[in-house]
């Protein structure tokens, strides 16, 4: 066998055995964003819809809280509000 002949079959080894061990793993193949994308029951797909529903409510809330924040108008009306509503002070 010659070093060309060698060489491929060392890279088809290769190959088969990443192909073996990403089997072994449950790793599928690779998502939208590059990661990889891990073989599972309908139990696992259901409660990683779960989770991502979760944190997309989140990070819907995180932009509420961040805007309530940094809004220093809203924050300063709120104070007045809240001033008004406990009533003369004695």
């Amino acid at each position: 066998m010659s070093g060309g002949q060698f060489m491929v079959v060392m890279i088809v080894a290769i190959v088969m055995f990443a192909n073996i061990v990403k089997a072994k793993m449950g790793i599928r193949r690779r998502d939208v964003r590059g990661e990889f994308d891990m073989m599972g029951d309908a139990s696992t797909a259901a409660e990683n819809h779960r989770l991502k529903s979760e944190i997309a409510d989140l990070r819907d809330r995180i932009q509420v809280l961040e805007r309530v924040v940094t809004d220093n108008e809203g924050s300063l009306r709120l104070d007045r509000e809240i001033e008004k509503l406990r009533g003369p002070r004695n």
